[in-house]
């Protein structure tokens, strides 16, 4: 594979137990997703590059640190839009390789959202 050329692979799945099922899907939607499914107690987000973020409604799930980050092309334009939603953000966090926030979703998870560092030019 040469350096231009998008890799081959790619997470597919990820999953999130929630006690609020509907609520954050409506936040996975707000912040950019797409329901690609949906039943009684599992919804199914699309992201930018075709991974799914599997939804599953658990009454007893614990709020905690998500299992997966998030990437963003503009952080600070995403992160005014999210202060204008209301949603709760840490402060912006300059680390050595990407600039970060911490947002909650509705049911308690923090998901951390990471500037970009995708190549410019791999095609995607």
């Amino acid at each position: 594979m040469s350096e231009s050329q998008r890799p081959p692979v790619w997470i597919g799945h990820v999953t999130m137990r929630t006690r609020v099922l509907d609520d954050t899907e409506s936040f996975m939607k707000q912040i950019g997703m797409r329901t690609i499914f949906r039943g009684d107690e599992v919804a199914v987000l699309e992201l930018r590059g075709g991974t799914h973020v599997v939804l599953i409604d658990d009454a007893e799930a614990e709020p905690g640190k998500a299992d997966f980050d998030l990437m963003v092309e503009d952080i600070d334009a995403t992160y005014a839009e999210y202060q204008t939603h209301g949603f709760p953000v840490t402060e912006m966090h300059e680390g050595r390789i990407h600039k970060s926030f911490t947002v909650t979703e509705p049911g308690g998870h923090r998901i951390v959202v990471n500037s970009t560092h995708v190549r410019d030019h791999a095609t995607v």
